[in-house]
Order: C-alpha cells, then sequence, then structure tokens
C-alpha cells in the first residue's frame, strides 16, 4: 500500500513539474509577445527616426503654393470658357435676326420683330443698380459660390435660346445684366486673394503670417502682377474662340459683299450710327434648323463644362478661410450696403474711375464701333471674325507685357496703353475709307493688333494698379472691385445709348475721356508721392452671438482694421499715402468656455483652417 501511494505521489510531482513547466513557458511566451507589443507602440508613437519635419512642413506648403496655381489657372480658363460662349452665341443670334428674311420665317406668327432691342436693353440697362447689391451678394454667397452662381446664369441663357420666345430671352438677358458686375468683382477680388495666400504659403514661417496679421505693406505686389497677367492673357482667348461660331457656321450662308454693302456710301469717320445703308438681307440662305440646334447644344456643354469641372466646384479653392468668411459676413447688412458709396471717399478711386469708364468704352468700342463702321464697312461681313480674332490673340500676347511692372513703375502700363489709343482715334478720325476695300485688309488688321496692345496694357494695368493700392486690405477688395467694375457696366451703357451718333463724336468722346483719365490718374500719383492722407471708411467689427462653434465668449475678440475714426490717420515712412492706412485689421482670438468645448470640437472638425 505504501509503495502504491508513492507511486502515486511521484506520478502527482511529474504531473505538476510538467504543468509548472507549461505554465513558465506560457508565462514566457506572453513577456515575449508583450514585450514586442510595447516595443512596436513605442516605434510607432515615439519620435521617427527618419520623420523630418522641416522637410514635412516645406512639402506641405510647397502643396499648397501649387493648389493657388492652380486655382487662379482654373478660373481664368473657366472665366474664359463662359465668356466665349456667351458672346459667341449673342454674336450669332445678332446677325441672324438682324435678317429679314430670317425673322419673317421664324418669328412672323409670334410677334418677335424687336426681341433683339429688349434683349440688349436688359442686359445693359440692369448692371446701373449694381453697385446696390453686389457687396451683399459676394459677402452672403463667398466670392467662390457667387462666380459658381453667375456661371450657372450665363449657362441659363444659352439654354433659353431652344425656345425663343419673351418670356424666356428677355428675363434670361436681364439676369445676364443682374450677374455681370458681381461676376466680374468676384473674379478680381479671387486672383487678387490668391496672390495674398500665394505670399502667406511662400513666408510661412514669418511670425505676422503665423499669427495672421496684417500683409507688410508691399508685400505681395509681384505676385499680384503676375496672376493678374495670367489671368488677362488666358480670359483675352475669349474674343478668339467667340468667332468659331461666326467662322464655321454663319460665314457660309452669307450673301456676298456686293450684295450686303450694295447701298452703303461711306465708312469710317464719316458715317453716322453703325453702317448706314447696310442691306438687310445678308444671308444667302438660312441655316438649317437642327444645325442651329447642334451649335447651341456645343455651347451649352461647355458653359456647363466651365461651370461644373473646369471651375469652381472641382478645381477653385476657396477665397477666404472658414472664419475669415463668418467675419466679412457679420459686419451687418446695412453696413455692406453702404460702404461701396463711402469707399468713395478715398480720392485714389475716385481719380481711377475715368479710367474705370475708358475701360469700358474701349472695348465695346472695338468689338462694335471698330470692327462694324470700319472692318466689316470696308472688307465686308465675312471678314468680322478676322478682325476680332486678331484683336483677341493680340490682346492675350501683349497682357504678358504687364510683367514689367515687376521692375518699372506701376503707371508704365496705363501710360503707355493711353498712347497707343490716343494714336489710333487720330488715325481712324483721319484714315479715308470707302465701302468694299479689300485692299484695306492689311491696315485695318494692324489697327486692331495695336488696338489689342493698347487694351491690354489698359485692362491688365487698372487691374493691377487696384491690386496694388489695396493689396493689404483683403476685407475691402470686393467694395474696390465692385466699384472698379460697375463704372464700366456704366460705361457700356453709354455706349449702348449713344449707337446713333456720328462716328467722329464717338472717337471724341473716347479721345476726351482718355485724356482726363490720364490727367486723373497723374493727379493721384502725385498726391501719393507728396504723401497726401486718403481717407478710408470705417468697417465695424464683426458683431457675433453666443452662438454657434466659435464665438462664444462677449469678449471683444474681433479688432477690426478699421476701429479708428474716418478722420484718424497713422504716420509713417514710404513712398506713398498708403502708410496712412488705418490699423491693420487681425483676425478674431477665440475664447471658448468649457462648458461649450465639446460642440466646438464636433464642428470644428468640419473645417480646413487653412
Amino acid at each position: 500500500f505504501k509503495s502504491k501511494n508513492n507511486e502515486l505521489l511521484d506520478v502527482g510531482q511529474e504531473d505538476n513539474q510538467v504543468t509548472n513547466s507549461a505554465s513558465q513557458d506560457t508565462y514566457r511566451s506572453l513577456c515575449v509577445s508583450f514585450t514586442c507589443i510595447s516595443l512596436q507602440m513605442e516605434e510607432f508613437l515615439g519620435p521617427q527616426a527618419e520623420y523630418n519635419e522641416e522637410e514635412e512642413e516645406r512639402k506641405y506648403y510647397r502643396r499648397k503654393r501649387l493648389g493657388v496655381i492652380k486655382n487662379v489657372l482654373a478660373a481664368s480658363f473657366g472665366a474664359m470658357i463662359v465668356y466665349s460662349v456667351y458672346m459667341g452665341l449673342l454674336q450669332m443670334q445678332l446677325i441672324l435676326h438682324y435678317d429679314m428674311t430670317y425673322r419673317e420665317v421664324k418669328y412672323s406668327n409670334l410677334g418677335l420683330e424687336d426681341i433683339d432691342r429688349k434683349m440688349l436693353m436688359g442686359i445693359n440697362v440692369t448692371p446701373i443698380i449694381s453697385l446696390l447689391y453686389t457687396p451683399v451678394l459676394i459677402r452672403f454667397l463667398g466670392t467662390k459660390w457667387m462666380m459658381f452662381l453667375a456661371s450657372g446664369i450665363y449657362a441659363l441663357f444659352v439654354s433659353t435660346n431652344y425656345w425663343e420666345r419673351y418670356y424666356t430671352l428677355v428675363p434670361s438677358a436681364a439676369a445676364i445684366g443682374v450677374a455681370i458686375v458681381p461676376f466680374w468683382a468676384s473674379l478680381g477680388n479671387y486672383i487678387t486673394r490668391m496672390a495674398q495666400q500665394y505670399y502667406e504659403y511662400v513666408n510661412y514661417r514669418e511670425e505676422h503670417v503665423q499669427e495672421q496679421k496684417k500683409l507688410p505693406k508691399g508685400a505681395c505686389h509681384r505676385y499680384i502682377i503676375v496672376f493678374q497677367s495670367v489671368f488677362s492673357s488666358i480670359f483675352n482667348l475669349s474674343f478668339v474662340f467667340a468667332e468659331f461660331p461666326m467662322r464655321f457656321v454663319l460665314n457660309g450662308h452669307l450673301n456676298t459683299n456686293k450684295h450686303i454693302l450694295h447701298s452703303v456710301k461711306t465708312c469710317g469717320a464719316n458715317i453716322t450710327g453703325l453702317i448706314p445703308g447696310f442691306n438687310t438681307t445678308i444671308l444667302e440662305r438660312l441655316p438649317r434648323s437642327m444645325l442651329l440646334i447642334e451649335v447651341e447644344s456645343i455651347l451649352m456643354g461647355f458653359a456647363f463644362l466651365a461651370m461644373i469641372i473646369v471651375r469652381f466646384l472641382l478645381l477653385c479653392g476657396a477665397a477666404y478661410r472658414p472664419t475669415e468668411e463668418i467675419d466679412l459676413r457679420s459686419i451687418g447688412w446695412g453696413n455692406i450696403f453702404q460702404l461701396p458709396f463711402k469707399h468713395l471717399r478715398d480720392y485714389r478711386l475716385r481719380l481711377l474711375c475715368p479710367f474705370f469708364i475708358y475701360s469700358g468704352f474701349e472695348t465695346m468700342f472695338a468689338v462694335t464701333g471698330f470692327s462694324l463702321s470700319y472692318g466689316v464697312c470696308v472688307l465686308g461681313l465675312d471678314k468680322l471674325w478676322l478682325l476680332i480674332v486678331v484683336y483677341g490673340l493680340s490682346c492675350s500676347v501683349f497682357s504678358s507685357l504687364s510683367l514689367s511692372l515687376l521692375y518699372f513703375p506701376r503707371w508704365v502700363c496705363l501710360v503707355a496703353g493711353a498712347a497707343v489709343h490716343v494714336t489710333l482715334i487720330v488715325v481712324l478720325l483721319a484714315l479715308p475709307l470707302r465701302p468694299n476695300n479689300p485692299e484695306m485688309l492689311g491696315p485695318l488688321l494692324v489697327i486692331s493688333a495695336l488696338w489689342g496692345l493698347g487694351s491690354a496694357l489698359n485692362k491688365t494695368g487698372v487691374s493691377t494698379v487696384l491690386g496694388l493700392l489695396y493689396a493689404e486690405e483683403k476685407e475691402r477688395l470686393d467694395f474696390v472691385y465692385a466699384i472698379y467694375h460697375w463704372w464700366q457696366a456704366i460705361a457700356i451703357f453709354i455706349v449702348y445709348l449713344w449707337s446713333n451718333l456720328p462716328m467722329r463724336a464717338k472717337l471724341s468722346i473716347l479721345l476726351a475721356t482718355l485724356l482726363v483719365a490720364c490727367y486723373c490718374y497723374w493727379l493721384m500719383e502725385r498726391r501719393l508721392l507728396k504723401k497726401v492722407s486718403f481717407r478710408l471708411p470705417r468697417i465695424p467689427r464683426p458683431r457675433h452671438k453666443v452662438k454657434g462653434y466659435r464665438y462664444l465668449e462677449e469678449d471683444n475678440s474681433d479688432e477690426s482694421g478699421s476701429e479708428n475714426s474716418d478722420g484718424e490717420e497713422e504716420d509713417g515712412k514710404g513712398d506713398g499715402a498708403e502708410d496712412h492706412l488705418p490699423p491693420p485689421w487681425r483676425p478674431p482670438q477665440p475664447r471658448l468656455s468649457s462648458r461649450l468645448l465639446p460642440s466646438y470640437l464636433s464642428h470644428i472638425n468640419n473645417y480646413n483652417i487653412y
């Protein structure tokens, strides 16, 4: 019995030894596993041996700079496509509706003989009141979405040509007139804001950039010059692409020049109106309805391409940070409504107004007065597309000359463009012309190219000068560009009214406006050189309530750049009166209460603060 018990004890001891050894092996394996896991976690969470923070930061801001360049190119190509579609369709429509046979066949039973007059009235008259609503729309919708909405209105105008009635064409034309000034003001604001962003991404290490302070005087001027030049070079190609419907569709249906110009007696500066005696039957045969539908469908496709793909939804980034958009919008709608008029107290804007007006005059004269009264009257309607294509290519190529402002004073572009136009106006006043004279093709093409040179210097120069004067005032850019393009719209309306004046009177008005504009610009530069202080309106600080995810305290955390009274100025040193700007606009510094911190965190993830 004892021997059996001893055997059982031996067996138990052996089992215990086996169990202990197994548990020890398991323990060792678990220790090894936990050690490996801890080492991996430490390696994952600890500082990376191969991670270079400065290099990653540099790569990040390089991507941001490439994004800004992408935004500028997308906005430029989008604007070019939208305007080429709009101008091409409008030109084709006006030429077709001018033909008496086409109107009788298509509109005899509908009573739409004066549809063109009412449509042009809607396009040209509506922008007169645009200064009342343009800043409100831009600040309510935002710069990017205002551009998107305006391009959608242009697409709407194209679509209404499928069903030409008073209740389709006239309202869409009036909508175009409503959208013209906001569209251009948003574009000017967007390009200048991209230059400011590019400077911030290049100098991201600077203290004033990290703290989102006001930019130093003249810091982003070089980028404004480059971006405005790129935008103008691309956009002016719209005059070229707008002639595709004329060249490839309508030219094959036109009558001969002998028939069209049979009753025309004189051309150029000696005529009254556009082309007196121009034949009312300019089409040899009517284009097929299906052909016109196909052309309109292609134009419609390009309009949607510009609106959705090329432009603002996929490629164009926001002009401002979300918090900045809130600040711009929250100063009060009444103040936003009044500030454009108050900005006219600034003598810089007042003295630039004649150039704003001349900018509208000279563009409309190039595509209507010169192209018709000189080009079509002398060369025939089949050469209209060639004159405008030469003008557009000249504008596009010579817009790059504004890059000279990187090395020369800012007045160079405007003065050079004015000198070219003064010379051409004198030549046009003295040039003897007779109708149906193909030998004048060369001289007229040279005049068209030189007029494009002057237009490029003028338009790019005005936009660049505005950007340089208000480069550090990003909260004022929408007001400034709204004033600029509102005066342009007024000039276009005046051109619409003077269509029946003698050509000599039109050229005299152009010459007088240009001389006054040059004098006023010289006066502005002289005052700036003497450091005469200018008056900027006070922009009220944002009025936030204790709501939302950001402004949760009633403390005054929003310091506006114009808190001083209208008469207060700052003394400083510099080359002009920009030194007398009010204190810099500073972004608000949010102060959060612990009670609302979770709500803040849940919302802030939805925004990209960069």
